[in-house]
């Protein structure tokens, strides 16, 4: 609501002064409501459970609109960018006492959208370390190597919100630095510079929002994650061989998921490889791994001797019947 109220005081006042950095904010401002209200909304219908149609529930939504948000802020760069070509070649009169004025009250309402929202993140990641300690604590004495999961990841849908407030901040300081120099040293195209200096930080902000958003949605790999520290992970359990058709992925933002085949020396029995499972379990929580599909294999076993010894597999080959019946892959 704040941001949305003061859209429209900094629109009309862009359009009353000339100022393009002030016209460029007040856009930025309505791209702000807009991906506010949209986080609000992908947070209440991520909550949602999980269905027999959506398996993993609704948390990808997430990340589609954090994509979103991050896409229309490479749109409002490059539109700031093709207007403020126009006003390099004809300066229009500008009235830079009420832009000064009003970008600077723009200022002070950014810094307080800013502060609030980083405030409810801050809040959030303190009530997760608390969770966290307390569904940990019988465990951590186990396992001296442990490391410390207070520390909670952070929400892409959040971050792409906060950078749009951030970005828009930054325009209004731009504005501010703009009307002082037309106004001391008389240099009217310092507006369509300043218009300029916030287009480049606002597509900055898209681009790493946009990037994210799409490793997340391919599947990519988790950051601060390799499939070799993960494999040497499982590897180290003394009754693991081998590792192979490795996946790590994330859900969403802070929730990493992974499938995998382990290869074990001589036969086990179901209970035996439960064990095994859950204990695996356990190492992948210390390196912020949730969930976790693990189906263990004799060395012996048809669909082990149809592998290769690469990590990771190609799941496009086309599958080859082995003997016993079973399915594996081609390599």
């Amino acid at each position: 609501m704040i941001i949305t109220g003061y859209m429209f005081v900094e629109a009309i006042g862009g359009w009353l002064t000339g100022s393009l950095a002030l016209l460029s904010d007040a856009g930025h401002m309505l791209s702000d409501a807009v991906a506010l209200g949209a986080t609000l909304m992908a947070f209440k219908i991520g909550e949602k459970a999980a269905t027999q149609q959506k398996t993993f529930g609704y948390k990808r939504f997430e990340i589609l609109v954090a994509g979103v948000n991050g896409a229309t802020l490479v749109i409002i760069a490059l539109m700031i960018f093709y207007e403020a070509l126009k006003r390099f070649n004809s300066p229009p009169e500008i009235a830079t006492q009420g832009m000064l004025i009003i970008a600077t009250i723009g200022m002070l309402v950014n810094i307080l959208v800013a502060w609030l929202i980083h405030r409810g993140n801050h809040d959030d990641a303190h009530a997760h370390s608390h969770d966290s300690t307390a569904d940990n604590k019988h465990t951590n004495h186990k396992n001296s190597n442990t490391k410390n999961p207070d520390k909670k990841p952070t929400n892409l849908n959040m971050q792409s919100a906060y950078l749009h407030v951030l970005s828009d901040l930054m325009g209004s300081v731009a504005a501010i630095i703009a009307a002082l120099l037309m106004m001391t040293l008389g240099w009217i195209w310092a507006d369509a510079a300043a218009s300029v200096i916030v287009a480049v930080l606002i597509l900055i902000s898209g681009y790493r929002v946009v990037r994210d958003s799409v490793h997340i949605l391919m599947e990519g790999t988790p950051k601060g994650l390799s499939l070799e520290t993960v494999e040497q992970r499982l590897i180290e359990h003394e009754q693991v061989q081998k590792v192979h058709d490795l996946h790590v992925w994330s859900i969403t933002s802070g929730l990493h998921a992974l499938s995998c085949h382990v290869v074990v020396d001589g036969e086990m029995n179901i209970h035996e490889a439960s064990v095994l499972i859950a204990e695996l379990e356990q190492r992948l929580q210390d390196l912020g791994i949730s969930h976790a599909t693990i189906q263990v294999e004799s060395g012996t076993h048809p669909q082990t001797t149809a592998h290769s010894d690469a990590l990771v597999c190609d799941i496009t080959a086309r599958p080859v019947k082995t003997t016993g019946g079973h399915h594996g892959h081609s390599h």
